[in-house]
Order: structure tokens, then sequence, then C-alpha cells
């Protein structure tokens, strides 16, 4: 058990250290002020002081300590020890392969939804094989879309990633499939000034629409003047009366709005899956990330409205039932 003794004093290392001993004193710090994986924060932390890769912070492991980097890096610990997430003191989280700017405005990306972007993908290509990334059923109803290809009039695929937060579905997508026109939707301003900076970050920002809406409603409504092929969404799933009970660095740092699901966690998906049926047409593929538990319920819902023939469930890395994957064949 960490010696929670040690957790009310203020980390002040002594200079003459060694770079390595810097890590291990913060780590040990860390640990008292029950920081899980302290190891792994010190060294985020450190690395990002020194402005080092993995591989130089290793090379450097018996290196002194820079003196001139003292005051920053125990800065960065005591706000970590006070269990601020590390992604918004260093400003970034690597998903998909890719570095994403983070905020406190945005949820930070997790691993398991790299596993929803690679569902969407996988599934987009078995619906759509052979065609370039041309919607035909979009090709044949907006023969004057927005998101026409500029250079030979073909109706590119329309994916919405709603509440988009830091960007990092819609980017992903985008930089895997530069032949996808994606739409970036969320209801902070804050948001999707952060998505905007990642998509020009990953020079893609041609390809993505930033919309501010309330979930589907701008497609609903016409705002978007598009119909989407492709919808995906993490949304808030997180029941009201759980959020005081979450680990402190979620519940005390990350957004609400990108928590709050309402009083069972499923409001989103309830107020999506009736926007879906408002669209015009129904999109052919629907990809939703739910909280422990919903999945079932989630897909009982798109079920109900009986526009996809094939709904599953995909499991993430611990093997909850992460993922609901709709999806219908070609008209």
């Amino acid at each position: 058990m960490a010696d929670r003794s040690k957790a009310s004093a203020r980390f002040e290392p002594a200079g003459g250290m060694t770079i390595g001993e810097a890590c291990l004193q913060a780590s040990s710090y860390l640990e008292a002020c029950g920081v899980t994986e302290p190891r792994e924060n010190a060294e985020l932390l450190l690395m990002h002081a020194l402005g080092m890769d993995r591989a130089a912070f290793l090379r450097d492991w018996r290196e002194p300590m820079p003196e001139d980097r003292l005051a920053d890096w125990v800065a960065m610990v005591r706000r970590k020890a006070s269990g601020e997430p590390v992604q918004y003191i260093i400003g970034e989280q690597w998903f998909y392969g890719l570095p994403f700017t983070v905020t406190p405005a945005v949820l930070i990306p997790r691993p398991e939804t790299e596993l929803l972007v690679e569902a969407v993908l996988e599934t987009a290509a078995r619906l759509w094989p052979d065609t370039g990334g041309v919607s035909q059923s979009n090709a044949a109803r907006h023969r004057q879309s927005c998101v026409r290809d500029a250079d030979n009039g073909a109706a590119r695929l329309i994916v919405a990633d709603i509440g988009t937060g830091s960007g990092a579905i819609a980017v992903a997508l985008a930089v895997r499939r530069p032949d996808w026109r994606v739409f970036a939707i969320d209801l902070s301003p804050d948001a999707l000034a952060v998505a905007k900076a990642n998509a020009e970050r990953h020079g893609v920002a041609d390809r993505v629409a930033f919309v501010s809406g309330d979930l589907l409603e701008p497609f609903v409504t016409g705002v978007a003047d598009a119909v989407p092929d492709i919808v995906v969404s993490n949304p808030p799933y997180i029941p009201s009366s759980d959020l005081s009970g979450l680990q402190r660095e979620v519940r005390d740092y990350e957004p609400r709005l990108a928590l709050d699901g309402g009083a069972d966690g499923l409001d989103p998906y309830r107020r999506m899956a009736d926007q879906l049926r408002r669209l015009p047409s129904a999109p052919r593929l629907v990809a939703f990330e739910v909280g422990f538990g919903q999945a079932r319920a989630v897909a009982d819902l798109l079920a109900a409205a009986g526009l996809w023939p094939d709904i599953r469930i995909v499991r993430d890395y611990a093997g909850i039932e992460r993922h609901v994957i709709a999806s219908a064949p070609a008209p």
C-alpha cells in the first residue's frame, strides 16, 4: 500500500541527479499520491519535459538532469499528483498511430475506440467493394451535393462522426480513406476547435467539415447539406449517478458533456435512433461505442428501426461488449 503521508509532502527534488534518478523519484512520489501506473506517467512527463523520444530517454538514462528543465518538470509532476490526466499536461495523446492534440475541452481518446475505427473501415470495405469510395446511393440522391468531388464530379462516401471531440475518429478515417468526405459534429465550439486543429495537423482539413450541432440534428435539419452513408459515434454513455464514482482523473478533469449519458447512459442512443429514422434515407453503416452492459440495449434500439438486417457486437481488448455495428446491403 502507498505511504499516504508522502502524498501530503511537496515534490521538491534536489538538483544534481541523473535523468534516471529523476524518473525514479517522480515515480515513487506519484505512487505515494495514489496515481495509477506511476512509472509510466513519470516517464511520459520526463520525456515531454526534456523533449525526448523513448529511445533518447533510455540512451540518456545516466546523463545529468538538465537544470534548466527542472522547474517545469517538477510543476508537471505536481499536477499529475493532484490527479490531472497526463495527456492534458503534455497536451497530446496517440490514437490509431497518430498524435492528437488534447485539451480539457475534449475527452481523451481511448485505445478501445481504435477498434471502432477498425470496424468501420472493415465493414465499409465489404459494403462498398470496388467503388473507389464512391457512394452510388448518394450520387443518385444528391447530384448537386456540396460534397461532390471538384475534379471529376463523383460523389464520395459521406461519413458523419457524431460527438467528434478531439476529432480522433474523424481524422483517423480521413487519413486512412482520402476518398471519403467526413463531417465532424459536436455541440461544443471548443471541442470543434481542437478537432479542426488536429485535422490541420494531419493534412485532412480540406476533407473534414466541422459542424456545430446536437448529435445528428444538423443532418435532420439540412444544416449539414448531405446524407451520410456512414454514421459513427462514441457518445456520452456514463449513467449520471455513476459519474461521482469515476476515477478522479476522469471525474474531475474530463468534460462532463462528453461523459454524462443521462439516467441510464442510453439517452444519446435513443435520440440518435430517432434522428436516424428522420433522415431522408438511412445510412448503410452505423457504428456506436457503448458503455459496460449497454451493447444489447443499443443493438435492440437499432433493430427496432428495421433498417439494418446485420447487427453485430464487437468486444474490446478486455472482452467487454464495446461496439455495436449495424449495416445494410446495397438497395
